[in-house]
């Protein structure tokens, strides 16, 4: 499953959620519209775990959770838990974060 954020809710989303992988982005990042296809097709593959799009500019709380300074940055929560994060533009790097949380 994968949604977009409409509200700065993400902490909602990760408590009711077991795994929750979130893709934060922004209008302006190049490299966010490129990675976005590659997110939602692997939220495709992985239909056990909740795939979020947050845009860290509008909602500055769901930022928060993981630490966002750079973008994109994908983060993976599990059981409520922050777990890890990486800045990246490599579908690769993306694969490998997923496969640790699932």
């Amino acid at each position: 499953m994968i949604k977009e954020l409409e509200t700065d809710n993400l902490n909602s989303i990760v408590s009711e959620n077991e795994t929750v992988i979130v893709q934060y982005s922004a209008g302006w990042c190049g490299n966010c519209r490129i990675m976005k296809p590659k997110f939602k097709k692997l939220a495709t593959e992985n239909e056990n775990a909740t795939f979020v799009i947050a845009d860290a500019e509008k909602f500055p709380e769901s930022r928060k959770l993981a630490n966002v300074d750079n973008l994109p940055t994908f983060a993976t929560f599990k059981n409520g838990e922050f777990k890890g994060q990486v800045q990246t533009n490599k579908y690769d790097v993306l694969k490998t974060l997923v496969e640790e949380v699932i």
